[in-house]
């Protein structure tokens, strides 16, 4: 097998915390808090089904920190699955990070920075423009090398959590006069029941999305200065940090919207900033929105092309996705890709289709990632002078598979049709596994 160039390894616990974090909070938050409500109906479900998806993603947390350090190597989630089952799991899992789940993601959040900006700036470009172009620009910075790509999306990141703070003070102080609307009343708004389970299971959809993407910040764990122990750590301290987050936006919208009122918008951040300041608060939030959606793509160019990397470095991929560029030591032809993927499904316009059954795949491949832990730990892979332990493993992780299961359940109920197309799409990558393997050892 030809060899490949290592990366550079350039990158911190400070770096890491923040791509954690960059990874999971995108525009959802500014606008979950409502698709929940429309759910569930009683300011005790509104924030115990956020409670619950801050816990499940905390186990999760536990999980991808002990693989991060038994597998500290470029790719993570698909090193984890190609050592613990086959490289054809792991080569479906690729596929599916770039046809479905990471390039339909990246195309979505484009086009909604491309609105707002739009919005903000009036500039006579269409959106699929200004997607193009923001897109091009993140593929440059990340092509100048991991230090660049991070310390652009730690900066981002910073900046969204300016944002989210804003949102929470303004709620807090302001909301403080609204404080009846959380008076006491009904904890679950009606008798426990399969409706009931079904609700909760409803509004567990849009948090499950809203808390993943901690799992990207494995992919770059080749460019982390002793990635066992600041990739272990920045897993744990970001999603603990993106959960405190996202508990203090949603109690800030209750406090100031009131449940009725949440349940009523579908825009609860501008609400809130257009209660305490008139329009001038809801640009202000615009920006903040703006700010947010850049700061995923910024994290999505810097991370998922390590994936197309290490699938072409271990022989699944063409061998140009491997190179790296001898000036940055990024990978810059995965990164070009990835790029271009996004551009294109951002142009077309048939990203809305792929964002639909985006949970499902990405729920399987969650629960099959956590089940690999077992597997690791059963032969002993990757003992080393830093092991980090799950903390409540076997319950823990057996939790969080059950939990990815009853997730990928909800969605395909909710939308049977698209869950469809999205299994055809992930499953379709076991022919093209093994006609690339028969290929390349014919012309071995």
């Amino acid at each position: 097998m030809k060899e490949f160039s290592k990366p550079r390894r350039e990158l911190g616990l400070f770096d890491a915390i923040m791509i954690v974090m960059g990874g999971i909070v995108g525009a959802g938050i500014f606008a979950n808090p409502s698709e929940v409500a429309h759910r569930v109906h009683t300011p005790f479900l509104m924030l115990g089904v956020w409670v619950l998806g801050g816990f499940i993603a905390m186990c999760g947390a536990f999980i991808w920190a002990e693989l991060a350090t038994r597998l500290p190597g470029t790719g993570g989630q698909y090193l984890y699955l190609r050592q613990a089952f086959h490289p054809a799991v792991a080569f479906v899992y690729g596929w599916g990070l770039l046809l479905v789940t990471q390039t339909g993601g990246m195309a979505a959040v484009a086009v909604i920075f491309a609105s707002y900006f739009h919005a903000l700036t009036g500039v006579p470009w269409s959106d699929g423009t200004i997607a193009a172009v923001v897109l091009l620009m993140l593929i440059g910075i990340n092509c100048l090398g991991a230090r660049a790509g991070s310390n652009v999306q730690s900066a981002l990141m910073l900046l969204k959590i300016a944002a989210i703070a804003a949102l929470v003070v303004v709620g807090f102080a302001v909301g403080g006069s609204a404080i009846a609307r959380l008076e006491p009343g009904p904890l679950l708004g009606q008798p426990a029941s399969l409706g009931l389970l079904g609700s909760i299971g409803a509004a567990m959809v849009p948090i499950a999305f809203a808390y993943g993407g901690w799992q990207t910040a494995t992919f770059v764990a080749g460019e982390m200065r002793d990635a066992r122990r600041n990739l272990s750590r920045g897993l744990l301290i970001g999603v603990a940090g993106v959960v405190v987050l996202y508990l203090a936006v949603n109690l800030a919208c209750l406090r100031m919207l009131g449940p009725a009122g949440l349940d009523a918008t579908t825009t609860p951040a501008s609400d809130v900033m257009r209660i305490a300041f008139g329009e001038r608060g809801a640009q202000w939030i615009a920006v903040g929105i703006a700010i947010s959606t850049l700061g995923f793509l910024s994290q999505s160019m810097l991370t998922a092309p390590r994936v197309y990397y290490a699938m072409a470095r271990d022989g699944l991929f063409f061998e140009s996705v491997g190179k790296l560029s001898r000036r940055s030591g990024a990978p810059f032809v995965a990164i070009v890709l990835q790029g271009l993927a996004a551009i294109a499904i951002a142009c077309s316009g048939t990203y809305g289709e792929i964002l639909n059954f985006e949970v499902t795949v990405d729920f399987i491949f969650f629960g099959m990632t956590a089940a690999s832990l077992f597997v690791v730990r059963r032969r002993r892979i990757g003992l080393g002078t830093y092991i980090y332990r799950a903390p409540g493993h076997p319950l823990t992780t057996i939790l969080f598979v059950l939990s990815c299961a009853g997730i990928v359940g909800s969605a395909i109920v909710a939308s049977p049709a698209n869950s469809a197309i999205a299994l055809g799409i992930m499953l379709a990558a076991l022919p093209v596994y093994y006609f690339w393997i028969r290929f390349k050892r014919a012309h071995s």
